[in-house]
């Protein structure tokens, strides 16, 4: 349906399911993700203005691999992300200077996470206010204060991990670079933004703001 609307064609809703049924299309999305109602924030959303960030992790047959990631709350990109077999302090900096690097990021930010111990770690903290971070966390124990960025990993797994099986932390690391580069970041289509490409709107904004 958003493909359809972004491309402007106009189908109610049974039609596609009938349409789908006839041809044996079934959504990918089956797994429900409900956010919390209070998951509701007071920051200024604007580009580069509120960065969300968290960690989650895939299988493998040789064990399992975590996934740092940075989340941009306007445009809804995934502005940075590494991946690695272990849950570190360095690991986590490391994301951050990537992100500082790719996003040429000038200005204070507000950067939300939990407050898990790589978050709340003093070199961390440190790197922060180096960069003008202004740090941010989700209450103990609600993931839900996060939920842009759970919902980012949830739709991860349905369109992609939970579609495969992977043999090793490498085979899995290229096929979740390739989705969050190609498919999340330059084609997926997110009704919150108008049913465009998160990089389709980032590309937009910065041609207002000039």
């Amino acid at each position: 349906m958003a493909v359809l609307k972004h491309e402007e064609s106009f189908f109610n809703h049974k039609k596609v399911e009938r349409l789908m049924k006839i041809n044996g299309i079934v959504a990918k999305t089956k797994r429900k993700f409900k956010v919390a109602k209070n998951a509701k924030h007071n920051y200024p959303v604007a580009p580069n203005k509120l960065y969300l960030s968290d960690i989650s992790y895939m299988r493998t047959k040789k064990g399992w691999l975590y996934l740092a990631a940075v989340l941009d709350a306007y445009t809804r990109k995934i502005v940075g992300f590494s991946m690695s077999e272990r849950q570190t302090k360095k690991f986590i900096k490391n994301i951050l200077l990537y992100t500082i690097t790719q996003q040429k990021i000038n200005g204070e930010i507000i950067l939300h996470s939990d407050q898990g111990k790589q978050y709340a770690s003093y070199s961390y903290r440190d790197l922060c206010k180096e960069y003008g971070f202004i740090q941010s966390m989700s209450g103990r124990g609600n993931c839900y204060d996060n939920a842009m960025m759970e919902s980012f990993f949830h739709t991860l797994k349905t369109e992609k991990v939970y579609w495969q099986n992977y043999e090793t932390r490498a085979e899995a690391k290229t096929s979740i670079f390739k989705y969050i580069e190609i498919n999340y970041n330059r084609m997926r289509l997110h009704s919150g933004i108008g049913y465009k490409t998160p990089v389709e709107f980032e590309m937009l904004a910065k041609r207002l703001q000039n």
